[in-house]
């Protein structure tokens, strides 16, 4: 037996795990790196954060990512280079993380790497008759085992679709393993590019949990603040959008579409909520000219009505707790607009539950990996499809 399948056989039965969770989502801001303490399987599943850093990308590669990103045709040559490349670069991010934290890569027992998406393709979304649902993150696992010497977990989303499922949302797992409390229903809200969440009730019955994406998040207000002001990302802090006035007939515009009328649960992505979706929801507007403080606060009420809509059509008049992650999360404006929808509800952020919320989605990745090495087939999916009771996971070995 080679020496990394005697360490990976001796992880499945180690009490605790070393697992470096890694996120880097839509926004294309940067690389979540979370190293995490993983104890125990299953809903015994215990976490301690050690360490969290978001390293950011360079403008350079922020724009190379761009050109290839949610695009029906791009250069196939760059995206088979950004593969290659990101998977090494996320390894040096890696390492350098770890000197700064005086952590040895030997001491590291997995890493757990989401890699950047660049397509998602749901069946509902492409609609090609006789072609399943898809999704592709670059970022070569391989490449990350190799660069760092430590045992590698990716691909997490083509098992999921692989079993029947969409490839996401996939937080419904490490937040059914990670937050489920006797006696307290609680909603995960995570607002990224997209916005999901997931349903987890106090009976603590997995056949009642539910997890869905709702619509957008933060994707088309970061893509109408970059195309309105080169030098920004997006609206720090909601300051844009708290200085307009939203338009209900641009709203009405912008929720008006087949998405918002599918059934729950069900996956999309900036592949539909973008520039374009943005300019159609215009062209339907019986308004002239609109300033782009407006526009932007319109896009935020869009964002709160869409995970409104969703919680209220899902869960009824459910009074549990929405504690809240994300990007999305530092915007002000969006976080009083959902509150302003949601009055039974009350809104937290996921630090009330020791957990940096900035962190979760690269901790959830780690717990992935952990429940893929360790853990037994998770209790999940009785009844919903969509929710495969997979393990999830490929393997790359350093050697």
């Amino acid at each position: 037996m080679s020496k990394s399948l005697e360490h990976l056989y001796q992880l499945s039965k180690k009490e605790s795990r070393i697992i470096i969770g890694l996120m880097s989502g839509t926004s294309l801001d940067g690389l979540d790196v979370a190293l995490c303490a993983l104890a125990g399987s299953g809903p015994a599943t215990r976490v301690n954060l050690l360490q969290f850093s978001t390293v950011p990308y360079t403008d350079k590669l922020k724009k190379e990512i761009k050109n290839i990103f949610s695009k029906r045709q791009v250069d196939l040559q760059q995206v088979c280079l950004l593969n290659a490349y990101i998977g090494t670069y996320h390894g040096t991010l890696i390492l350098d993380c770890l000197r700064q934290w005086g952590v040895r890569p030997d001491e590291v027992d997995l890493i757990a790497s989401h890699g950047q998406t660049i397509y998602h393709a749901p069946a509902a979304l492409h609609g090609l008759p006789d072609m399943p649902n898809a999704t592709l993150q670059i970022g070569d696992g391989d490449h990350l085992a190799v660069k760092t010497g430590i045992i590698t977990l990716s691909d997490f989303r083509q098992k999921h679709i692989a079993a029947g499922g969409e490839g996401a949302p996939l937080a419904v797992y490490g937040d059914y393993l990670l937050f489920s409390e006797k006696g307290q229903d609680r909603i995960m809200l995570n607002i990224g590019g997209i916005a999901n969440f997931t349903y987890l009730p106090g009976s603590l019955d997995p056949a009642q949990i539910f997890s869905s994406d709702v619509g957008p998040g933060n994707t088309i207000m970061d893509a109408f603040i970059q195309s309105q002001y080169p030098d920004k990302y997006y609206d720090a802090d909601g300051a844009l959008a708290a200085g307009g006035t939203y338009h209900p007939s641009l709203l009405a515009a912008l929720l008006d579409h087949d998405f918002f009328r599918q059934p729950f649960p069900k996956t999309t992505g900036p592949e539909l909520f973008n520039l374009n979706y943005l300019s159609e929801a215009l062209r339907k507007t019986p308004i002239n000219q609109m300033s782009p403080a407006d526009i932007m606060a319109t896009l935020n009420r869009f964002s709160a009505e869409a995970i409104a809509g969703a919680i209220k059509k899902t869960l009824g008049e459910s009074n549990g707790e929405i504690f809240v992650s994300g990007g999305g999360m530092h915007n002000p404006l969006l976080l009083k607009n959902i509150q302003e929808l949601l009055r039974q509800m009350r809104i937290r952020s996921l630090n009330t539950l020791g957990i940096n919320p900035d962190a979760k989605e690269a901790i959830l990745f780690a717990t992935l990996a952990n429940e893929c090495i360790a853990g037994q087939s998770p209790g999940l999916g009785a009844g919903n499809p969509k929710i495969p009771a997979i393990r999830m996971g490929k393997i790359s070995l350093p050697d």
